[in-house]
């Protein structure tokens, strides 16, 4: 049993004096740490702005519930009490969330504020109809079909192709940030492991007299792969600080075009957990990095 935990102690300490030699050799060469953490700051950092970038469009055509809401035009001569019974009825129903009924005064009243009030009080006659806004639960198209035939209905507005095409191109947007993603990380992991070869053809002599007194590649690989990984785990917070730098640089335009929309909407960034992710993933990448170049050189020199 002591034999057993003095094992796992010494293995435990020799982790721990490995993360902190690796610590050691990036402090002592800031600027060619720099470059490398810069680079696969800049690699981990595009797939990651654009997959940011999609998020807020897709929060935000989730946001904009306006769109998915039909306009039920009724007929003309339909009169209030009329209107109001059809749309209860269409509240009603299963696949409507929610419903607002205007009335033709009150769509005269919205023209007016608009900025055609001059238009407004030429007319003789109050030309509009009654309304119906109604927010669908479900498909929308088949519930626009469906209004379509009810007695009273004169059209129904269903405008759709435009969120049909959105949706397409944040499709695409998507499957392009997952190429570019492992694009630019297969490059992050060349970069790493260049890195680490040069680390390893520096040290080949100490290399070469750990394998001659019996040392396992396991016990010469770990100081690398600490390495690799602290590679990694410093340009995965550096991509994050860039993001962070950039939400804020574009906070203001997008809050003043958001405001000329009437809306609220800001641009988010990734949450503590998506962060923590991204920050676990680049190390894991530079660990893999530096694990296959390690790995290579020590099947290339291992005694006969």
């Amino acid at each position: 049993m002591t034999a057993t935990r003095s094992r796992i102690g010494t293995w435990l300490d020799h982790h721990a004096y490995s993360l902190v030699a690796s610590i050691g050799r990036l402090a002592r060469k800031p600027w060619a740490t720099g470059l490398t953490v810069g680079v696969m700051a800049i690699a981990l950092a595009l797939p990651l702005a654009l997959s940011a970038a999609l998020q807020n469009l897709q929060r935000f055509a989730g946001d904009v519930q306006d769109s998915r809401r039909l306009g039920v035009y009724l007929d003309d001569g339909i009169d209030a009490a009329a209107a109001r019974a059809l749309a209860d009825a269409v509240r009603a129903r299963a696949d409507v969330a929610a419903l607002e009924l205007r009335t033709p005064a009150q769509g005269l009243e919205e023209l007016r504020a608009s900025g055609l009030a001059a238009a407004v009080d030429a007319l003789e006659a109050n030309p509009l109809p009654y309304l119906l806004l109604v927010t669908p639960r479900g498909d929308e198209a088949r519930l626009a079909a469906s209004l379509q035939l009810l007695d009273g209905v004169d059209a129904v507005q269903h405008d759709a192709a435009w969120r049909t095409r959105l949706g397409g191109w944040i499709d695409f947007g998507t499957r392009l940030a997952l190429v570019l993603g492992a694009l630019l990380a297969g490059g992050a992991l060349l970069v790493v492991g260049n890195t680490v070869r040069l680390d390893i053809q520096s040290r080949r002599e100490e290399i070469g007299v750990l394998q001659l007194l019996g040392a396992t590649d396991g016990f010469i690989r770990r100081p690398f792969l600490y390495l690799g990984a602290c590679y990694g785990v410093l340009a995965g917070a550096l991509a994050l600080g860039v993001l962070t730098l950039l939400q804020v640089a574009l906070a203001a335009p997008v809050a003043r075009l958001a405001a000329s929309y009437a809306s609220v909407f800001a641009i988010t960034g990734f949450d503590a957990a998506n962060a923590a992710a991204i920050v676990v993933g680049s190390g894991i990448l530079g660990w893999l990095g530096a694990w296959l170049v390690a790995g290579h050189y020590l099947r290339q020199t291992r005694p006969a």
